[in-house]
């Protein structure tokens, strides 16, 4: 059932102070994407109604698809697609059928359930370039969107920036849609982010210097200082992933200056 709208109670009488941020549809930038660890179908009805307007993507955090009754999985398939919401399983569980030599078939039930996205990660698994490829290729092929994953899950380990580049280059290469920096659902301590939550100022200079489109990247930062910055950095129309679902309005009002911390950009 199609919930959300976009008929605003202030819009005829206040603009947002923050100009510029896209509408749906949106296809290169302005995107946002949640990470669902367990939302039942009444609490994902819910979000739609207030806040399908400003969601892109919903991620089901790593493998927790495994774990829904199959009808379900379906049902909250359709309910997210009917409103120009993308859904798709982490890219953990897919690394699960990775190890078990399994990821052909499990692509295949990706298609026979009706995802159109898919996410590919080694973020724990060891994984050739090659074999990264072949995935990517191969679920491009069978006409699913293909997002990847930068970097590792374990705490402190942050892959140096020359590898996170051409790992992009050659995803994008490969066919991917979309490549998500890691930032875990913490934002400490992994990828870009310090232990404190702050960006690593030397990598993150060196890869955004470094990158042809910066469009091509969806930032998982899921604090609030971050998604400052980075729509400090560049704009209302940054594409951020990990987004709680319940900051989905406060992000959104991050984006259009309706916070404060944005609302001084406009002074």
């Amino acid at each position: 059932m199609q919930r959300s709208s976009s008929e605003r109670a202030w819009d005829d009488i206040l603009r947002d102070p923050l100009p510029g941020r896209l509408a749906k549809p949106r296809t290169t930038n302005g995107l946002t994407m949640l990470i669902d660890t367990g939302l039942g179908l009444k609490e994902t009805d819910d979000l739609v109604e207030l806040a399908g307007p400003y969601i892109d993507f919903v991620k089901l955090g790593f493998g927790t698809s495994k774990l829904y009754p199959a009808h379900v999985l379906r049902e909250k398939i359709t309910l997210l697609q009917a409103n120009q919401i993308e859904i798709y399983p982490g890219g953990t569980f897919l690394e699960a059928a990775i190890l078990q030599n399994r990821w052909h078939q499990f692509l295949d039930r990706c298609l026979t359930l009706g995802f159109r996205t898919v996410e590919v990660s080694d973020g724990t698994i060891p994984l050739s370039w090659q074999q990264r490829e072949e995935i990517i290729r191969y679920a491009s092929a069978q006409g699913l969107k293909v997002i990847t994953e930068v970097g590792k899950k374990e705490d402190g380990v942050h892959l140096p920036v020359d590898t996170q580049l051409a790992m992009i280059d050659a995803d994008l290469a490969a066919g991917a849609f979309k490549v998500i920096l890691e930032g875990r659902e913490s934002g400490k301590a992994v990828g870009m982010f310090a232990e404190d939550g702050s960006i690593r100022q030397d990598d993150f200079d060196e890869l955004t210097a470094n990158v042809q489109n910066l469009d091509q990247l969806i930032w998982e930062a899921p604090l609030k200082s971050q998604q400052e910055e980075l729509i400090c950095k560049f704009g209302p129309n940054v594409n951020f992933g990990n987004i709680n679902p319940r900051d989905t309005i406060a992000l959104e009002a991050l984006r259009c200056g309706l916070r404060s911390d944005t609302l001084r950009f406009t002074l």
